[in-house]
């Protein structure tokens, strides 16, 4: 203890300060901000240094040109992957809805014919019905795998599979009652036949038009312009040649070996990018407007004599039994007049979009065929109506002179149409696809060389501060 000091007067002593605890966390923060401080005045130190500017800029620039080529990267591969779904899944998927109402189609064609046949139905016949039916079960199984389950093209072809059998049935029973000679089999072929046409062939439309419009969903993705490539391109090329003006204006010298690769490597992205994808972007196009448009004409016009001829059978089989609304005329003759109409006109535009003389030359021929069918089908409506319904059915499924001759003409014809044009749209987007083929790895490979180029250029200019 302290004693006061003598003569009786007394110094007060004041305790030293206690310094508080500190708080917890609040030293660490104050240290963190001290080193961003520290580390931000050293920044500036080095910014007013002509070595440290150079060794920021550098590093500016290599990042530049790693994004540039990360971005091309990512952005063409979703251009080429969309290219690829257009070759090798969406235009597929829309040629095999296209075959599956075809096959529908034809099947009901096959079975009106074998019916008007009588009793014995013919061996060709009857193999060509089970071969129409079974190509379509398996394309629906084959699209169902392709399919999201929870898309529109799923629910048509569910119900597609749902009303095969039920067809498939109607027919199958309508033979029978043939085979017999019952008037009956004549009334279960009507009802199979309006089972085909209010509801499965609308189904298989409807699925043909979806998958179509993926189709072209799917080309118009491959064919939009990458934008931010183009752009992230556009600003390296920029910053590399302010680099280089620079590095001039203060060295004099005209070339760093450096720079000018990184210039030459993000030039060679640059216009690889804009060369494929232009290229890339006129075959798809091409292959769908001279490709697609086409083959969905050719698909029309190929569906509209299916019906027809459906429809010119069933005229004989119905007897006059099925009338229009309003009762003046059969119906079936009246469907069979309006899809010829529509028949002809497809083909008009079907020879208008052809391009060459693989195209045009088999829809001539279809042109001629429909013109024959329908001389020869005037000539059987007025033999029926005299009343001799045999020679009628021998001018429509007889072996010489028939209607029947002058569709199969129609539709080997269209069929030669639709194969030389699914030739076109393949060949033009598979050149499409090709075209922006390599260029993503090729993009990230080049701007990995252009960064390092970059260093090696900065650092060049560096060492002559040492």
């Amino acid at each position: 203890m302290t004693h006061p000091p003598s003569g009786g007067s007394q110094t007060l002593l004041t305790p030293d300060p206690v310094t508080p605890d500190p708080v917890p966390g609040h030293v660490g923060v104050d240290a963190q901000r001290t080193t961003w401080t520290t580390q931000a005045r050293r920044l500036r130190a080095v910014a007013t240094t002509e070595p440290g500017r150079l060794q920021i800029i550098g590093a500016v620039l290599a990042l530049l040109v790693v994004a540039f080529g990360a971005v091309t990267t990512l952005e063409i591969s979703q251009r080429a992957s969309s290219a690829d779904d257009v070759v090798s899944r969406s235009q597929p998927l829309s040629a095999d809805a296209a075959d599956i109402y075809r096959f529908l189609a034809d099947a009901d064609t096959t079975a009106a014919s074998g019916f008007l046949a009588g009793a014995q139905e013919p061996e060709a016949v009857q193999e060509q019905y089970r071969k129409d039916i079974e190509e379509a079960a398996r394309l629906l199984v084959k699209a169902s795998g392709s399919t999201d389950s929870a898309s529109a093209s799923s629910r048509e072809i569910a119900t597609l599979n749902k009303l095969l059998p039920v067809y498939t049935g109607l027919i199958e029973r309508a033979r029978a009652n043939n085979r017999q000679g019952l008037p009956l089999g004549g009334a279960y072929l009507r009802y199979a036949n309006q089972k085909m046409t209010g509801e499965m062939l609308p189904a298989a439309e409807r699925l043909y038009a979806a998958e179509t419009g993926r189709l072209e969903s799917d080309s118009a993705d491959a064919r939009q312009w990458p934008l931010w490539s183009v752009g992230a391109g556009i600003v390296v090329l920029g910053a590399l040649g302010w680099m280089q003006r620079r590095t001039y204006r203060r060295t004099n010298r005209v070339l760093n070996p450096g720079l000018l690769a990184a210039t030459a490597a993000a030039s060679v992205v640059v216009l690889w990018l804009a060369v494929g994808h232009t290229v890339a972007r006129a075959e798809l196009r091409s292959a769908m407007v001279h490709g697609q448009e086409s083959l969905d004409v050719l698909n029309d016009a190929r569906i509209n004599s299916l019906k027809a001829r459906a429809n010119e059978n069933l005229t004989l089989v119905a007897r006059g039994a099925v009338l229009t609304p309003d009762g003046s005329a059969d119906q079936y003759e009246a469907d069979y007049s309006s899809g010829m109409a529509a028949l002809k006109a497809q083909l008009k535009k079907a020879g208008r979009l052809a391009d060459n003389a693989g195209g045009s030359a088999p829809v001539a021929e279809a042109a001629d065929g429909v013109s024959q069918w329908q001389v020869r089908h005037r000539e059987a409506r007025a033999t029926d109506d005299r009343g001799d319904y045999d020679g009628a059915l021998k001018q429509i499924i007889g072996t010489e002179k028939s209607t029947g001759q002058s569709f199969q003409q129609v539709d080997a014809a269209l069929e030669k149409a639709l194969a030389h044009e699914q030739g076109e749209f393949t060949s033009a987007a598979k050149d499409g696809r090709g075209a922006l083929r390599g260029l993503p790895t090729g993009a990230a490979a080049l701007a990995v060389l252009g960064a390092v180029a970059v260093i090696v250029g900065v650092n060049r200019r560096l060492s002559e501060y040492r």
